[in-house]
């Protein structure tokens, strides 16, 4: 007998419980069945990574880490802050999202809530494998409180309900408040109960030293050991680009933003600096990413000299890296990165 009824209490034994693995939608920061918590100060790049996100998972593409998706799945995107039209989805095309797997609820004559029950519905119509909803705030039922734990608690539970009745990843984007000292994990805006109830809690910082680079790292993990930080550039000159895992000491990323630069070539070196401290890049893509930053090929020419990045070919594309991080298995061009007949990107 594996229940028992005592004074009104029921009890099971844990002989009945069937043990399952956890479903993650990307091992080991946002497990499926579960809600995540995503944090950080405004304009960190909070909405464009999970835009980025978003789009990887519509197509089954390869996860900010390296891993490849097993198939691509659809999308709940739920964002009051941006337009739809001319913010949202220009972003997710940037992103090479499928649009046709990624939704939304309209919220034109009403808007929507936690509480809500157009989002089961949207769940079961969709059957959405990543609910997002950003930022937080807006989403809170008029009656509740961020910083009343009792009405957070109430809120998160029923959530929770949906993302393992559903088998969906829920993600709670939210704002950090002002304090700059203490864990990180306790500078989300409102009750403490909101990060307790998350299974998995993620904050995005700015590099210290150089806050174009900013970095995504776990702060609380539930479910499995913390990943590795992953870090990425958002800039308004090139971009939003993914530069892989690192470690890094979290407590070390605050830090005076660096002087704007005006100078082309300082620009230049700057940006190239960016893009090739994740590694090797086609050249024809920096190129692009230059003229679209103003920046002519000549002026990136002379500055590639200066810092001695190379090129080198492989399979017939060519790369452009630092000379210490080529891998053993590219040739190295021959000639200077100064136009010279032999050099051929």
């Amino acid at each position: 007998m594996n229940r028992e009824t005592e004074n009104n209490a029921d009890i099971e034994y844990y002989a009945a419980v069937q043990a399952r693995e956890i479903d993650w939608l990307w091992y080991p920061y946002i497990p499926c069945g579960k809600i995540t918590l995503l944090q950080g100060d405004p304009g960190d790049g909070k909405s464009t990574f999970m835009l980025y996100l978003a789009a990887v998972v519509s197509t089954g593409g390869i996860l900010p880490d390296g891993t490849k998706l097993k198939q691509e799945n659809t999308v709940i995107y739920q964002c009051s802050e941006d337009n739809v039209a001319d913010t949202i989805k220009p972003r997710l095309l940037r992103a090479g999202a499928d649009c046709d797997r990624i939704a939304y609820i309209v919220e034109e004559s009403k808007p929507l809530t936690f509480d809500d029950q157009r989002i089961e519905e949207a769940l079961i119509r969709t059957k959405a494998k990543l609910v997002v909803f950003d930022p937080i705030q807006a989403y809170i039922p008029p009656e509740s409180d961020m910083v009343n734990a009792a009405k957070m608690r109430q809120m998160t539970r029923k959530l929770a309900e949906l993302a393992e009745r559903y088998r969906c990843a829920i993600v709670l984007i939210g704002h950090m408040n002002k304090t700059g000292g203490g864990k990180n994990l306790y500078r989300g805006l409102g009750s403490i109960d909101l990060a307790a109830a998350a299974r998995s809690v993620l904050m995005i910082q700015r590099d210290r030293e150089n806050p174009d680079v900013r970095y995504l790292f776990p702060v609380k993990s539930s479910l499995a050991y913390e990943g590795k930080a992953i870090r990425f550039i958002f800039d308004k000159d090139i971009g939003f680009h993914i530069l892989g895992t690192c470690t890094i000491d979290e407590d070390g990323l605050f830090g005076a933003a660096e002087d704007i630069i005006q100078n082309k070539s300082q620009k230049a070196e700057r940006i190239l600096k960016l893009i090739l401290s994740g590694g090797s890049l086609p050249s024809g893509k920096i190129l692009d990413e230059m003229k679209m930053a103003g920046i002519s090929e000549r002026t990136v020419r002379t500055v590639m000299k200066k810092l001695g990045i190379r090129a080198y070919r492989k399979a017939n594309v060519w790369y452009w890296e630092y000379p210490e991080e080529i891998s053993s298995d590219a040739r190295l061009a021959e000639g200077d990165a100064n136009g010279n007949e032999s050099y051929q990107p």
